[in-house]
Protein backbone atom coordinates (compact mmCIF):
# COMPACT_ATOMS: atom_id res chain seq x y z
CA UNK A 1 0.00 0.00 0.00
CA UNK A 2 1.77 3.40 -0.91
CA UNK A 3 1.55 6.85 0.94
CA UNK A 4 3.19 6.34 4.14
CA UNK A 5 2.58 8.17 7.24
CA UNK A 6 6.06 8.95 8.14
CA UNK A 7 8.91 7.20 9.66
CA UNK A 8 6.99 4.31 11.63
CA UNK A 9 9.18 1.15 11.60
CA UNK A 10 8.37 -2.39 13.02
CA UNK A 11 11.10 -4.99 13.25
CA UNK A 12 10.63 -8.65 13.45
CA UNK A 13 13.48 -10.53 13.99
CA UNK A 14 13.58 -14.61 12.79
CA UNK A 15 14.95 -17.01 14.69
CA UNK A 16 16.55 -18.79 12.24
CA UNK A 17 20.44 -18.90 12.60
CA UNK A 18 21.33 -16.51 9.38
CA UNK A 19 19.09 -13.44 11.03
CA UNK A 20 21.91 -11.64 11.16
CA UNK A 21 23.20 -11.84 7.46
CA UNK A 22 19.96 -10.67 5.83
CA UNK A 23 16.93 -8.69 5.48
CA UNK A 24 13.35 -9.01 4.63
CA UNK A 25 11.53 -5.47 4.09
CA UNK A 26 7.77 -5.79 3.93
CA UNK A 27 6.17 -1.88 2.68
CA UNK A 28 2.86 -1.19 4.00
CA UNK A 29 1.44 2.33 5.07
CA UNK A 30 -1.13 -0.07 7.06
CA UNK A 31 0.67 -0.07 10.44
CA UNK A 32 -1.74 -3.40 11.29
CA UNK A 33 -1.46 -5.15 8.09
CA UNK A 34 2.24 -4.97 8.31
CA UNK A 35 3.01 -6.05 11.47
CA UNK A 36 0.22 -8.96 11.95
CA UNK A 37 2.29 -10.55 8.70
CA UNK A 38 5.55 -10.00 9.68
CA UNK A 39 4.37 -11.55 12.98
CA UNK A 40 3.57 -14.34 10.80
CA UNK A 41 6.37 -14.68 8.57
CA UNK A 42 8.47 -15.10 11.99
CA UNK A 43 6.35 -17.71 13.02
CA UNK A 44 7.95 -19.90 10.30
CA UNK A 45 11.35 -18.73 10.81
CA UNK A 46 12.72 -18.67 7.26
CA UNK A 47 16.14 -17.20 8.51
CA UNK A 48 15.51 -13.37 8.13
CA UNK A 49 15.42 -10.24 9.86
CA UNK A 50 12.16 -8.87 9.34
CA UNK A 51 11.78 -5.21 8.85
CA UNK A 52 8.43 -3.80 8.41
CA UNK A 53 7.99 0.29 6.97
CA UNK A 54 5.21 2.31 5.32
CA UNK A 55 7.78 3.53 2.55
CA UNK A 56 11.12 2.42 1.16
CA UNK A 57 11.69 5.64 2.17
CA UNK A 58 11.27 4.77 6.17
CA UNK A 59 13.64 1.93 5.65
CA UNK A 60 16.30 4.08 3.93
CA UNK A 61 16.97 6.14 7.08
CA UNK A 62 17.09 2.82 8.87
CA UNK A 63 19.20 0.91 6.18
CA UNK A 64 22.61 1.32 8.23
CA UNK A 65 20.98 -0.49 11.49
CA UNK A 66 19.95 -3.66 9.68
CA UNK A 67 21.50 -6.69 8.02
CA UNK A 68 21.94 -6.19 4.39
CA UNK A 69 18.72 -6.39 2.00
CA UNK A 70 17.62 -9.56 0.23
CA UNK A 71 14.00 -9.32 -0.66
CA UNK A 72 11.11 -6.63 -1.01
CA UNK A 73 7.18 -7.19 -0.57
CA UNK A 74 5.24 -4.50 -1.45
CA UNK A 75 1.28 -4.74 -0.19
CA UNK A 76 -0.69 -3.04 -2.44
CA UNK A 77 -3.84 -4.11 -0.98
CA UNK A 78 -6.87 -3.74 -2.70
CA UNK A 79 -5.42 -1.31 -5.24
CA UNK A 80 -4.78 -2.12 -8.87
CA UNK A 81 -1.68 -2.50 -10.30
CA UNK A 82 -2.80 -0.68 -13.33
CA UNK A 83 -3.28 2.69 -11.60
CA UNK A 84 -0.65 5.44 -11.42
CA UNK A 85 0.75 5.42 -8.04
CA UNK A 86 1.17 1.99 -7.66
CA UNK A 87 2.82 0.98 -10.96
CA UNK A 88 5.16 3.82 -10.86
CA UNK A 89 6.10 2.29 -7.10
CA UNK A 90 6.78 -1.17 -8.58
CA UNK A 91 9.11 0.38 -11.33
CA UNK A 92 10.62 2.80 -8.97
CA UNK A 93 11.79 -0.39 -6.81
CA UNK A 94 12.56 -2.76 -9.53
CA UNK A 95 14.56 -0.35 -11.34
CA UNK A 96 16.50 0.79 -7.86
CA UNK A 97 16.79 -2.54 -6.27
CA UNK A 98 17.99 -4.56 -9.44
CA UNK A 99 19.56 -6.92 -7.81
CA UNK A 100 16.89 -7.50 -5.26
CA UNK A 101 13.87 -9.28 -5.62
CA UNK A 102 10.34 -7.27 -5.32
CA UNK A 103 7.72 -9.38 -4.51
CA UNK A 104 3.84 -8.00 -4.96
CA UNK A 105 1.10 -8.99 -2.12
CA UNK A 106 -2.32 -7.83 -3.26
CA UNK A 107 -6.15 -8.67 -2.70
CA UNK A 108 -6.79 -9.74 -6.31
CA UNK A 109 -5.67 -12.89 -8.36
CA UNK A 110 -6.95 -11.14 -11.52
CA UNK A 111 -4.65 -12.34 -14.49
CA UNK A 112 -4.27 -8.67 -15.68
CA UNK A 113 -3.05 -7.24 -12.39
CA UNK A 114 -0.38 -10.17 -12.19
CA UNK A 115 0.91 -10.08 -15.60
CA UNK A 116 1.18 -5.81 -15.30
CA UNK A 117 3.24 -6.88 -11.85
CA UNK A 118 5.54 -9.06 -13.68
CA UNK A 119 5.87 -6.65 -16.90
CA UNK A 120 6.97 -3.29 -14.06
CA UNK A 121 9.75 -6.13 -12.86
CA UNK A 122 8.13 -7.86 -9.81
CA UNK A 123 9.84 -11.35 -8.76
CA UNK A 124 6.41 -12.51 -8.21
CA UNK A 125 2.96 -11.52 -7.04
CA UNK A 126 1.19 -13.26 -4.07
CA UNK A 127 -2.44 -12.77 -4.13
CA UNK A 128 -4.01 -12.07 -0.48
CA UNK A 129 -5.96 -15.45 -0.50
CA UNK A 130 -3.23 -17.70 -0.18
CA UNK A 131 -2.33 -19.16 2.96
CA UNK A 132 0.79 -18.39 4.67
CA UNK A 133 2.76 -21.13 3.75
CA UNK A 134 2.63 -20.44 0.13
CA UNK A 135 3.87 -16.44 0.68
CA UNK A 136 7.43 -18.27 2.34
CA UNK A 137 7.40 -20.32 -0.49
CA UNK A 138 7.02 -17.48 -3.12
CA UNK A 139 9.32 -15.62 -1.28
CA UNK A 140 12.25 -17.76 -0.95
CA UNK A 141 11.29 -18.64 -4.89
CA UNK A 142 12.20 -15.13 -5.59
CA UNK A 143 15.40 -15.59 -3.34
CA UNK A 144 16.56 -18.59 -5.36
CA UNK A 145 16.07 -16.70 -8.79
CA UNK A 146 12.44 -17.49 -9.61
CA UNK A 147 9.34 -16.01 -10.22
CA UNK A 148 6.04 -16.89 -8.40
CA UNK A 149 2.46 -16.34 -9.83
CA UNK A 150 -0.83 -17.71 -8.34
CA UNK A 151 -1.92 -21.08 -9.62
CA UNK A 152 -5.20 -19.68 -11.11
CA UNK A 153 -3.40 -17.18 -13.14
CA UNK A 154 -1.37 -20.70 -14.58
CA UNK A 155 -4.66 -22.27 -15.29
CA UNK A 156 -6.42 -19.35 -16.59
CA UNK A 157 -3.33 -18.60 -19.20
CA UNK A 158 -3.78 -22.33 -20.00
CA UNK A 159 -7.53 -22.05 -20.90
CA UNK A 160 -6.48 -19.05 -22.59
CA UNK A 161 -4.07 -21.17 -24.95
CA UNK A 162 -5.91 -24.43 -25.28
CA UNK A 163 -9.05 -22.04 -26.37
CA UNK A 164 -7.00 -19.83 -28.61
CA UNK A 165 -7.42 -17.01 -26.91
CA UNK A 166 -10.82 -16.48 -26.69
CA UNK A 167 -11.81 -17.48 -23.52
CA UNK A 168 -10.68 -15.27 -20.24
CA UNK A 169 -9.32 -12.71 -22.17
CA UNK A 170 -9.00 -9.28 -19.73
CA UNK A 171 -11.35 -7.48 -22.10
CA UNK A 172 -14.35 -10.49 -21.53
CA UNK A 173 -14.08 -8.81 -17.73
CA UNK A 174 -15.38 -5.97 -18.79
CA UNK A 175 -17.46 -5.94 -22.09
CA UNK A 176 -19.99 -8.52 -23.18
CA UNK A 177 -18.66 -10.61 -26.41
CA UNK A 178 -20.20 -8.41 -28.82
CA UNK A 179 -18.73 -5.34 -27.34
CA UNK A 180 -14.96 -6.29 -26.82
CA UNK A 181 -15.44 -6.75 -30.95
CA UNK A 182 -16.84 -3.42 -31.68
CA UNK A 183 -14.52 -1.67 -29.31
CA UNK A 184 -11.57 -3.91 -30.90
CA UNK A 185 -12.79 -2.64 -34.23
CA UNK A 186 -12.74 1.15 -32.28
CA UNK A 187 -9.27 0.25 -31.93
CA UNK A 188 -7.94 0.02 -34.74
CA UNK A 189 -9.68 3.09 -36.23
CA UNK A 190 -12.62 1.27 -38.41
CA UNK A 191 -15.67 3.35 -39.03
CA UNK A 192 -19.60 2.50 -38.16
CA UNK A 193 -20.47 1.41 -41.65
CA UNK A 194 -17.21 -0.45 -41.25
CA UNK A 195 -17.90 -2.48 -38.28
CA UNK A 196 -21.66 -2.89 -39.06
CA UNK A 197 -20.44 -4.70 -42.26
CA UNK A 198 -17.55 -6.50 -40.60
CA UNK A 199 -19.69 -7.49 -37.99
CA UNK A 200 -22.85 -8.27 -39.58
CA UNK A 201 -24.77 -5.41 -37.51
CA UNK A 202 -27.09 -2.51 -38.21
CA UNK A 203 -24.86 0.82 -37.72
CA UNK A 204 -27.29 2.00 -35.23
CA UNK A 205 -26.76 -1.10 -33.19
CA UNK A 206 -22.88 -0.21 -33.69
CA UNK A 207 -23.92 3.36 -32.27
CA UNK A 208 -25.89 2.01 -29.08
CA UNK A 209 -22.38 -0.50 -28.75
CA UNK A 210 -20.35 2.40 -29.29
CA UNK A 211 -22.29 4.52 -26.23
CA UNK A 212 -22.23 1.51 -24.15
CA UNK A 213 -18.47 0.93 -24.18
CA UNK A 214 -17.77 4.72 -23.82
CA UNK A 215 -19.69 4.62 -21.07
CA UNK A 216 -18.51 1.61 -19.17
CA UNK A 217 -14.61 3.03 -20.06
CA UNK A 218 -15.90 7.12 -18.82
CA UNK A 219 -14.77 7.92 -22.37
CA UNK A 220 -16.22 10.92 -24.03
CA UNK A 221 -15.46 10.41 -27.82
CA UNK A 222 -14.20 7.25 -30.31
CA UNK A 223 -10.33 8.35 -29.99
CA UNK A 224 -10.41 8.37 -26.01
CA UNK A 225 -11.99 4.81 -26.13
CA UNK A 226 -9.05 3.63 -28.43
CA UNK A 227 -6.83 5.03 -25.86
CA UNK A 228 -8.23 3.74 -23.05
CA UNK A 229 -8.39 0.11 -24.22
CA UNK A 230 -4.54 0.43 -25.28
CA UNK A 231 -3.58 1.10 -21.69
CA UNK A 232 -5.90 -1.05 -20.14
CA UNK A 233 -5.50 -4.11 -22.50
CA UNK A 234 -2.11 -3.81 -24.52
CA UNK A 235 -1.87 -7.58 -25.48
CA UNK A 236 -5.51 -7.22 -26.82
CA UNK A 237 -4.67 -6.10 -30.01
CA UNK A 238 -2.08 -9.49 -30.97
CA UNK A 239 -4.51 -11.56 -29.31
CA UNK A 240 -7.62 -10.47 -31.71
Amino acid sequence: MLGGQGPVESVVNFHGTRSANRSLVVLDNRALDRECFAQSLTSHKIGMEVLAFGTIEDWKAEKDLHPPLSAILLNVGGCKITDALVADEIKKLTSEFRTTPVVVLADTDDLTQILKALEYGARGYIPSSVGIDVCVEAIGLALAGGIFVPASSVLAMRQTIASGGEAARPMAGLFTSRQAEVAQALRRGKANKIIAYELNLRESTVKVHIRNIMKKLKATNRTEVAYKINDLFPGEMNAA
